[in-house]
């Protein structure tokens, strides 16, 4: 497990902790390309986050960094940690959470339970 983390992680790990998630790993790699950013543990349910952080979103919404080669990526990487961590598939999600720089902030949103096709 990764100890020295990003800034926008360490804003998205706090917010987890603040809602009662229970961190099991961070920044997992499953190749030298593919990673998830954070594995935690709610009840009986294994969740996996992808965090995204912008410091403007002139250019870009969250949708658009997503892309299929990367929901791609972060399948297999699920399936192989799942798989590799004796985890039931049926008690895992897969959850996004955005953080957008404002001038004096930031704005954190979490999208729950998205889908990896």
């Amino acid at each position: 497990m990764k100890k020295s983390w990003d800034k926008w992680e360490i804003i998205a790990i706090e917010y987890l902790k603040k809602n009662w998630f229970e961190i099991i790993d961070t920044n997992f790699k499953f190749s030298r390309f593919w990673e998830i950013d954070i594995v935690w543990k709610k009840e009986d349910l294994t969740i996996f986050f992808e965090v995204k952080y912008r410091s403007n979103n002139f250019f870009w919404i969250w949708e658009e960094s997503i892309t299929k080669s990367k929901l791609f990526k972060l399948s297999k990487t699920i399936n192989y940690y799942v798989l590799t961590h004796k985890l039931d598939f049926e008690k895992i999600r897969f959850d996004i959470i955005t953080i957008l720089k404002e001038e004096k902030s930031y704005k954190l949103t979490h999208y729950r339970n998205q889908s990896l096709v």
